[in-house]
Order: C-alpha cells, then structure tokens, then sequence
C-alpha cells in the first residue's frame, strides 16, 4: 500500500493508520514524500534554488519516518522520495497499488476546508481505493 507523507499532523495519522492496517493484513507501506525543484520564474525565466540539497531532504524524509513512531521505524515501512507533483506522484503510484492512503489535509491550502487538493484529487483518480484519513487530535506529536 501507498501513503502520502508531506510533514503535516494528518499524513502523520495517514502514515501510523497505514503502518497499522500493514500489520494486520501482512502488507508493506510505501511511505512516498513528493517534491518539486524548489524554483522560481525570475525575469530571465525559471531559476532552480541553489541551497536545495537532494541528500539532505532525503535524509530528513528518512528522520521523519522515524520520528512518527516512538518504538522505532516498522520494518514493513519503505521510504521514498520521488520528484513530481504531489497528486501526479501518488496517482501514479496507485497504479501497483492495493490502495493508498493520505491525509485529509496537507501543509498547504485553506485552514476551513475539509480535503486538502491532493487527497481529493487522489480520491477521484487513483487506480486502487483511498482511504482519507484526518488529523489525530493532538496535533503536537508528529
């Protein structure tokens, strides 16, 4: 199975309710991170950020997926950091899926809105099920 993780409090839970449920039916979790070059169109046309350092998000990606869980990183548990936009990757990535899990709302967007852009585009174009999973109540364990 496939779970988005972008650093927010519901693709924590998206990512423990995943690990879980992985557990239960004897399944592997795919925990995919997306990232776009960090970059900006200047007036001579796009320009890529020179601080970006691949390892070192690949590092912090690998930090993260540890952080989640307070007895150690599961052993069914891949990481992987993949170049793309976030729904684009994740849609894809269901494709060899059984299914795919996300949060209901990631870093971005609008603080009243109920599903986040990605985990609504997953839901209506994913080869395999979504399950949309929302914040856990205490939002300050990662």
């Amino acid at each position: 199975m496939v779970v988005g993780v972008d650093g927010s409090p519901s693709s924590y839970a998206a990512l423990r309710w995943a690990v879980r449920y992985a557990q239960l039916v004897g399944g592997v979790v795919e925990a995919i991170h997306a990232w776009d070059t960090p970059s900006f169109i200047g007036w001579s046309g796009p320009v890529v950020d020179p601080d970006f350092d691949l390892q070192q998000a690949r590092e912090r990606f690998s930090q993260e997926l540890h952080d989640v869980f307070a007895d150690g990183r599961p052993a069914s548990l891949e990481g992987h950091l993949v170049e793309g936009d976030p729904s684009e990757v994740l849609i894809q990535a269901s494709e060899g899926a059984e299914l795919l899990v996300v949060g209901s709302r990631g870093r971005g967007g609008f603080a009243r809105a109920m599903l986040g852009s990605v985990s609504q585009r997953c839901a209506q174009h994913a080869a395999c099920p979504v399950v949309v999973i929302r914040q856990e109540h205490d939002p300050g364990t990662p």
